[in-house]
């Protein structure tokens, strides 16, 4: 599933991110292309907002995708946009990958590692260990200073058993402080929520300065190819 109905204010352009080009492509393209080429992936759902659903319809015809199942407009919310999705699944049970478009260098192998743990697990998400030391702020003053070694930051797909997701969204219909998928699970204490490893180069592009890191990532990614 892609979700990809936020506009990304905080990137500041006149359009949103996943319209924006890295190196002849569009963000919306080199996101949807990684689960289009894995083998393992059957169908893909894309979430966007409902103002541009015709430019990305137009981008995905032209990109020729096989695997793009449903093009559905989006929530107000992140929330809306992700129960919107999985409430579109038309089988009873199935594994589900929740991924920002914002994040266009996820990997196979992170793909295939969720999968997998899908087997066994109910609850998957990816994250990788925080390199910097992570302050709790209460009035502009430090309020506690977290054990690194005990905190990680939280990637995306974020994934699960249809049945899990759809109860965890049933479930929060009235909570409005929603973070992510996975925050749903821990907190309707629903499922245990195993982590995967991430990369650093899963970066999500919010900020106009992530664009310039994302088109460096890609160039040297390139550079192995030759």
């Amino acid at each position: 599933i892609r979700v990809a109905s936020r506009k990304g204010t905080r990137f500041g352009s006149k359009i949103p991110k996943q319209f924006t080009e890295i190196c002849g492509k569009t963000v919306l393209e080199r996101a949807v292309e990684v689960f289009e080429k894995n083998k393992n992936i059957d169908k893909i759902i894309v979430v966007i907002t409902s103002e541009y659903i015709e430019k990305a319809k137009d981008i995905l015809q032209k990109a020729q995708f096989k695997k793009i199942f449903k093009l559905l407009k989006g929530g107000v919310t992140r929330r809306e946009s992700s129960f919107l999705a999985i409430s579109s699944i038309e089988e009873s049970e199935a594994n589900v990958l929740i991924h920002d478009c914002a994040r266009p260098f996820v990997t196979e192998e992170i793909i295939n590692d969720c999968i997998k743990s899908l087997e066994v697990n109910n609850a998957v998400g990816v994250a990788i260990p925080a390199t910097d030391t992570i302050i709790e702020v209460e009035n502009s003053e430090i309020k506690s200073v977290p054990a690194r070694d005990k905190l990680w930051q939280i990637q995306t797909p974020q994934c699960f058993r249809l049945s899990l997701i759809k109860k965890a969204h049933e479930i929060s219909k009235n909570d409005f402080n929603f973070t992510d998928d996975c925050g749903l699970i821990v907190r309707y204490n629903l499922a245990k929520v195993k982590i995967v490893k991430g990369t650093v180069a899963n970066i999500k592009i919010t900020y106009p300065l992530d664009y310039l890191i994302a088109e460096s990532i890609l160039k040297e990614r390139e550079s192995y190819k030759l």
